[in-house]
Order: structure tokens, then C-alpha cells, then sequence
């Protein structure tokens, strides 16, 4: 009679579980849906040329009035005309996957993202009023900007929003110009001082950690030419060997030289129009490329600052995340995580990099700058949020992967087929992220072992 009274006092709790579970997820199936409703769900617009050109004097960087590349422009900007069948048709964004009682609701939840993903575009001209009218005040209020930037930043305003986002260039514009001034100032010392000196002066771990950076820059985005002129590798060389001076719990790490990238692009936007391909270094004066320079270190260091145990020693921040991958993947996909596991395939063996360099090299990189968007407008919440991101962008994939064994799938996901990836694709994968972020961030118990 005891045990049977316990196994009923089981049932009890089991169901008084699942009902609370169920009561949770429903709520926050009322919340996303509710956003979804009100149109405020991030991700899901797409900054297309506006019908009339705004006040350049409010839009323009404080030091330039200078476009962003005409290719970058056309990549971001350009909503062709059959997006609407495309976006229907891509049934990997409708969360069908997803491993829980409620996926019928997840569904339709995504496919009324989709919807929103294509109305959204009436609203374009109306945002970019919004970023402007957050640029021009006294004081920027960074809660609205970084909600703004979050669906992505005009070409144009980019390199301002971006040095707003790290913390680099404060809030208040009349104290903007003097501190970065400074800070411009305070890197060219650090250079003087750690980087143009003789060997000599330098220690043994010194010089063999300069040596790596030398070697690492050429590897720096190898498809991309403007990477390969020794400039701007000299110039990566001089960041990076700076920043590993003064952050010596960590030093050099493979894999930040390509962290450097997206900064160098969107600054060096401000002054150089046109093709990247066609872009020179050489092109700019001294200062400007001093300045350029000197904004990519701060912004770098402000970026790290965030994740430090990414890349101390045995890397434990990225560690415990891939950890937290595999979780999240497993509970929104268990067939693809059951078959995975089968063959023998740690998550380590392929989402290391993906952490360690932040997918730059897993997506063209004309798609970069606006991932990096929603990366910086995650601000110090970035590194949980990168789970989610990371778990929708393997599921992408999720039927394939299904259908390869050990050695098949670790070189597919080693070369995924992003190469003709547009912004469509990139969307429909922060959209999903978001999605199961709102679902499973407030439920930790979904994530439990």
C-alpha cells in the first residue's frame, strides 16, 4: 500500500509538474506572440533604401560625410521583388523541429514572423527617423539604441551606432569628440610603447606571440583581397599585439585576429566608397588611418572585456557554452541530437571555432556587419545569447545532418553551405534565435541535465 500511495504521490507531482511547465510555456507563448502582434519583434526588419533622402547633416558621421561601399549597399539594401515566395517557401524558419508539446504554436508563431518579416518594410523610412532622432540629442539613451540596432543599423550610421554600443564613444555629444580624441591618443602611446620597439626589448613569450600575429594576418579572411594588402595586415598586426600586451591574463588567442575585421570594414565605410575589393589604405591620410586604427583597438577591447574567459587559459567561457549548446539543441531537436551523439560527434569538434571566432568565418562576409549588428546590440548579454544564435543556425541544417554518418558530418560542418547565403537566410536564422530565447531564457528548467 506504500509503495503504491508513493507511486500515486508521484503521478501527482509529475502532473502538477507538467501542468506548471505547461502554464509557463503558454505564457511565454503569449508574450511572443504578443510581440509579434505589436510589430516589435527584433530581427525581423529589413533596412531597404528609403523613398526620400533624410537630413545628411543629422545622419552623417561626426567626422565624415561619406556612404558605406556601393556593394556592401547593394548586398544590405536591395528587397528584390520575389522576397515574399522566398520567405513563404523556406520552411527551415518555421520551427517545426522543435522538441516540445507546443511545436503546432512555435509553427505559427514563426510563420507569422514571416509575414511581419515582409510588412515590415513600410516601417523602414520610419525607423531610420527613430535612429536619427536617438543620434542627434544631448544625450543618447542606449536602451533605445541598442532595441533599434538590434533588426539592424543604416549603412551610414553604422560606424556611429557601433562605437555607441561597445561603450567606446559616450552618450553625452558634447563630450564625444574630445574623448575619442584621446582615446586616439592613449592607443598611438601603447604602440610607441609595446609595439615599435626592437626585439631586444622585448621578452622571449614577446616575440613569439609577435610572431604568431605575423602569421596569423595573412590568414585573416583569406577571400576577401582588401584583407591581404599589408597595410591593413600591418595594421591588425599593431592591435593585436597591443591588446595581447596590455591583457596579459590572456594574451594572443587564434581567432581574435578575425574579431578585428568587422570594426576595420565599418570604420574604414566612413572614408572609402565603392567596392571593399577596390578599397586602399593607402588612400586615406596618416590621421584618418591612425584614427581608424585606434577606434578598431578600443572597440576590440570594449567587445573582450564582455567575454575575458573566452580566451584565458583552456578557454572555460567557451567551454561552458558549447555545454549550453548541446543542451538548447537537444531540447528543441532531439532527433538530430540523439543522431549526432550516435555517430560519436562532440559539439566541441565543430562549435569551438564557431564560438572562438563568432561564425565570421562560417557566413560571407558581406553578411558580417549585420550580424554583428544583433551582436553588439546584445550588449553584455551577448555570450548567452550566442547559444541561441548558434543552435539555430545548426538547425538549419537539422534534415541533412540527420542523413550523414560520423566523418560526413564533421566535413559538412566544417564547409557549410552558406556561400550563397543572402540576408534572407541570416534573418530567418536571428529570428529563431530570438523565438527560442523567449521560450526557453525565462524556463531554465528546459535547459536542465
Amino acid at each position: 500500500m506504500r509503495n503504491t500511495s508513493g507511486r500515486e504521490d508521484d503521478r501527482d507531482k509529475d502532473t502538477s509538474s507538467s501542468s506548471t511547465l505547461d502554464s509557463r510555456f503558454s505564457q511565454t507563448l503569449r508574450n511572443v506572440q504578443g510581440l509579434l502582434k505589436g510589430r516589435s519583434f527584433p530581427g525581423k526588419v529589413l533596412i531597404t533604401r528609403r523613398s526620400a533622402p533624410l537630413d545628411q547633416s543629422v545622419l552623417s558621421s561626426p567626422t565624415t560625410d561619406r556612404t558605406y561601399s556601393d556593394s556592401y549597399a547593394e548586398t544590405e539594401e536591395r528587397v528584390d521583388k520575389s522576397i515574399q515566395d522566398e520567405v513563404l517557401q523556406d520552411r527551415r524558419a518555421d520551427g517545426k523541429s522543435v522538441n516540445l508539446t507546443k511545436s503546432s504554436s512555435i509553427e505559427s508563431i514563426s510563420e507569422e514572423t514571416q509575414k511581419i518579416t515582409i510588412g515590415a518594410r513600410a516601417t523602414d523610412s520610419a525607423r531610420l527617423m527613430k535612429f536619427s532622432k536617438e543620434l542627434t540629442g544631448t544625450s543618447v539613451v542606449l536602451e533605445k539604441l541598442h532595441e533599434l540596432a538590434w533588426s539592424g543599423v543604416p549603412l551610414h550610421l553604422r560606424p556611429t551606432v557601433w562605437r555607441l554600443l561597445v561603450g567606446y564613444a559616450p552618450c553625452n555629444s558634447d563630450r564625444r569628440d574630445g574623448i575619442l580624441r584621446r582615446k586616439r591618443l592613449e592607443y598611438l602611446d601603447c604602440v610607441a610603447q609595446h609595439y615599435d620597439i626592437p626585439d631586444t626589448d622585448r621578452t622571449d613569450e614577446e616575440i613569439n606571440m609577435l610572431r604568431q600575429i605575423a602569421v596569423d594576418c595573412p590568414r585573416t579572411v583569406p577571400d576577401v583581397s582588401f584583407f591581404q594588402q599589408v597595410e591593413i595586415q600591418k595594421s591588425l598586426e599593431r592591435i593585436l599585439y597591443t591588446w595581447a600586451i596590455r591583457h596579459p591574463a590572456s594574451g594572443y588567442v587564434q581567432g581574435i585576429n578575425d574579431l578585428v575585421t568587422p570594426f576595420l570594414v565599418v570604420f574604414l565605410s566612413e572614408y572609402l566608397e565603392g567596392s571593399i575589393h577596390n578599397w586602399s589604405m593607402t588612400d586615406l591620410p596618416p590621421e584618418k588611418r591612425s584614427n581608424i586604427e585606434a577606434d578598431c583597438y578600443w572597440c576590440l577591447s570594449k567587445l573582450l572585456d564582455g567575454m575575458q574567459d573566452h580566451y584565458t587559459f583552456a578557454q572555460p567561457g567557451i567551454q561552458r557554452l558549447v555545454f549550453k549548446l548541446k543542451e538548447l539543441v537537444r531540447r528543441i531537436d532531439e532527433p538530430v541530437s540523439r543522431h549526432m551523439e550516435e555517430q560519436g560527434l562532440d559539439f566541441l569538434q565543430f562549435s569551438f571555432r564557431w564560438f572562438n571566432c563568432l561564425l565570421i568565418r562560417e557566413i560571407p562576409f558581406h553578411l558580417v556587419t549585420r550580424l554583428w549588428d544583433t551582436y553588439l546590440a546584445e550588449g553584455n548579454s551577448l555570450p548567452d545569447f550566442l547559444v541561441y544564435i548558434f543552435a539555430s543556425f545548426l538547425l538549419t541544417w537539422s534534415d541533412e545532418l540527420q542523413e550523414l554518418e560520423f566523418q560526413e558530418m564533421v566535413m559538412f560542418l566544417q564547409h557549410l553551405p552558406t556561400q550563397k547565403w543572402t540576408h534572407l537566410e541570416l534573418e530567418t536564422v536571428l529570428s529563431r534565435a530570438y523565438m527560442w530565447h523567449s521560450v526557453f531564457n525565462n524556463s531554465p528548467s528546459h535547459l536542465a541535465g
